[in-house]
């Protein structure tokens, strides 16, 4: 055989081993990254959730999404083991790339919202009030004459000769 007909085959077989093993690579890093976890690290899962190891099994995780707030993980639920930096500055937005929120913050207990906005509320409901009730209430419902009309002459006609509501002529 002629060396220059293999050669299609030999670089699709190279590139098919090239690729399983980089893929191998990826798989061998993740388990390790994995295995590294230690209880107090930062992780966060292939869903997006960040949380805090609290005990780790032979397969599974027992992570802390917040304060007293405990669930269990599958060991190959964890995207990514995150270094005390990084998670801090996400999760409790320290250092300098801090998400900063200037929108109205809620406040603990509903009674400072409940206070003031009752009151406007009760005014704007009594001026709607007032507005709807000039105007004129419209029937939207069937007028009685319309019912009882009997057909005229012509609808008469068409009916008797033969063919019922809903037929046509087909030829």
């Amino acid at each position: 055989m002629n060396p220059v007909t293999l050669l299609p085959f030999i670089v699709l077989i190279g590139a098919m081993f090239l690729m399983t093993r980089s893929a191998k690579k990826k798989q061998a890093a993740a388990a390790q990254m994995r295995n590294d976890m230690q209880p107090g690290t930062g992780v966060r899962t292939i869903g997006g959730m960040y949380a805090t190891v609290k005990e780790l099994h032979d397969d599974t995780v027992l992570l802390e999404i917040a304060p007293g707030v405990h669930a269990i993980y599958a060991k190959n639920a964890i995207g990514a083991v995150l270094d005390d930096a990084e998670y801090n500055r996400i999760v409790h937005g320290d250092g300098d790339d801090a998400l900063d929120i200037d929108g109205a913050v809620v406040p603990d207990d509903a009674s400072s919202l409940t206070e003031a906005d009752a009151e406007a509320d009760a005014e704007a409901d009594a001026e709607a009030d007032e507005d709807t009730s000039d105007d004129a209430k419209i029937d939207l419902g069937k007028k009685a004459e319309a019912d009882d009309a009997e057909p005229t002459d012509a609808e008469s006609d068409k009916k008797s000769e033969g063919k019922n509501d809903g037929e046509a002529d087909a030829k």
